[in-house]
């Protein structure tokens, strides 16, 4: 076997490809990939390794496809191609393609296999068959990662093996909805391992972050989120993927910053009729965490550039146009108004449509019990029941339960407000831990705990912030609402410190509210 290593640089290579490849795709990452070819057609399939590694899904498929070019019978180009069609972590996979990629080397599974020269080259081909089968697709997945598990087993040594195995456990955890942490650990562990052998492999840093996002194990992977956009800067999602840890910190500046970079990177590779799903995520993302830290104006231009792409299918800046990912533009610009309500407090009561998103819903159901308009949070409430009436649950249901909340506290009904929001709590903690943007817009511990303020029980009402905190560190409104708890209890060095982190998230923001109320808490001088 020819063992031939990829580099952080391959510029002079780049210029030379057979297939049409972005010129800056040039800093994907170091791997180590033996396989039974060599030359030209290797150098492409490594470098599309890499980026896959990064899920730079079209990135990834041009390198494959000019390996093939090269060699027509490279049966690992086709592995790796049939591997960029469908994000491994997401619900649902379409074997369309990657079958039809696996048809051009050869027509039947038999074929296919006595093209792989090696027996480890058998054993990823083998492990593609099952993920490509006509099986359901949780089916197919946990089979994957059985068969990965397999050739892990039988080279436990092989950094790529390791990698793609603990990506596979990832995955099986996504189709399964385990919440068990069980696969995530082995996962971690395995990637962890990797990156103290290969500091610049792509996916073991990335397969790092994925298995412990959640607020327990996030600690484990703040080097590694560090560590991705420096390695491979060259893929959009690089860029972002550090913002799932630097979420789980409260890390606000961190997260604006990445999610603007990997923004412009998607941006600048973007072609219209191209899908804009990698310009979308950070762009949500960013939206999020620019109102975490009160940048309101930066706020208003992610939602500028989101209706951009609803209404005309481009980008903002330059004036391109597509049709591609239109729908979930428009979805992903009804949660960023509904969110923009939620965090600035700027309540606005909107009319009940049966198109509006359950996230409007509720900043509409909010806005209605912060003005007093019980008829219009009534209406809400009865719109959110239909749905949960008609099988909406998970998030939907949750949502349903705070503006019950919100309804009842309005009318008095103390205990059915706090029953509600019980059944509130019970629906999250069956949930997977959070991650990323709050989801609903308004996270149901925050939301308890300054219910339980109003209803003038602070002490019930501090537990609860902390609890909110623990989930969704340094978030400003539960610090805010923290600090007066504990002063409501008499607790001034918790009050304190509750105040003095909210001037530290929310930095130059003097005129807000919260602020001036923390800074005359403090004794500092305000304007």
């Amino acid at each position: 076997m020819t063992r031939i290593r990829t580099a952080v640089c391959f510029a002079a290579f780049s210029l030379m490809i057979v297939a049409p490849v972005h010129a800056q795709f040039q800093n994907v990452g170091s791997i180590d990939f033996p396989t039974s070819v060599s030359g030209e057609a290797q150098q492409h399939f490594l470098r599309g390794v890499a980026i896959l590694h990064s899920f730079g899904w079209n990135e990834a498929i041009e390198q494959f496809q000019a390996a093939q070019a090269i060699d027509p019978d490279f049966a690992m180009a086709y592995w790796g191609e049939s591997l960029a069609y469908n994000h491994p972590l997401v619900s649902q996979m379409d074997a369309t393609e990657p079958n039809k990629t696996l048809e051009r080397l050869a027509p039947t599974r038999a074929e296919r296999l006595a093209k792989a020269p090696t027996d480890r080259e058998k054993g990823f081909l083998e492990a593609v068959e099952i993920l490509w089968g006509d099986a359901d697709h949780v089916v197919r997945r946990v089979g994957y990662m059985e068969a990965m598990e397999r050739l892990y087993d039988q080279y436990p040594d092989d950094p790529e093996v390791a990698a793609f195995y603990a990506l596979s456990m990832l995955s099986a955890v996504a189709a399964t909805g385990d919440l068990s942490q069980r696969l995530n650990i082995r996962a971690g562990t395995i990637a962890l391992k990797l990156t103290a052998q290969n500091p610049n492999h792509p996916g073991a840093v990335h397969y790092t972050i994925h298995a412990f996002d959640d607020p327990l194990h996030a600690p484990l992977s703040l080097d590694a989120a560090h560590r991705f956009a420096e390695i491979a800067p060259a893929v959009a999602h690089a860029r972002h993927m550090p913002t799932h840890i630097f979420i789980q910190h409260g890390m606000w500046d961190y997260v604006s910053n990445h999610n603007q970079s990997a923004y412009d990177a998607a941006r600048d590779l973007w072609s219209p009729g191209e899908s804009l799903g990698d310009a979308i995520h950070p762009l949500d993302w960013g939206h999020y965490g620019d109102l975490q830290r009160g940048d309101y104006a930066r706020a208003e231009l992610w939602m500028a550039r989101i209706d951009a792409m609803s209404n005309q299918g481009g980008f903002l800046e330059g004036g391109a146009r597509g049709d591609a990912g239109v729908a979930r533009a428009v979805s992903t610009s009804s949660l960023l108004q509904a969110r923009y309500i939620v965090e600035t407090e700027e309540w606005d009561v909107r009319p009940v449509t049966d198109d509006a998103s359950a996230h409007e819903l509720l900043a509409t159901g909010l806005s209605a019990a912060h003005l007093g308009d019980q008829a219009a949070l009534a209406e809400v409430e009865q719109a959110l029941a239909q749905r949960v009436e008609n099988g909406a649950g998970g998030s939907v249901e949750i949502m349903y339960n705070q503006v019950s909340a919100l309804l009842h506290a309005g009318m008095g009904h103390a205990d059915v407000a706090t029953g509600r929001m019980d059944a509130a709590v019970e629906l999250v903690e069956a949930m997977a831990p959070p991650r990323g943007s709050a989801n609903p817009v308004k996270p149901v511990y925050e939301l308890y705990g300054e219910l339980l303020l109003k209803l003038d029980r602070p002490a019930e009402a501090v537990e609860h912030f902390e609890i909110a905190l623990v989930r969704m560190p340094r978030r400003p409104r539960a610090l805010l609402g923290l600090a007066r708890a504990r002063a409501a209890i008499g607790d001034e060095a918790g009050a304190a410190q509750a105040y003095l982190t909210l001037t530290e998230v929310w930095a130059g923001r003097e005129s807000f509210e919260g602020v001036h109320e923390a800074l005359q808490f403090l004794g500092e001088p305000t304007n």
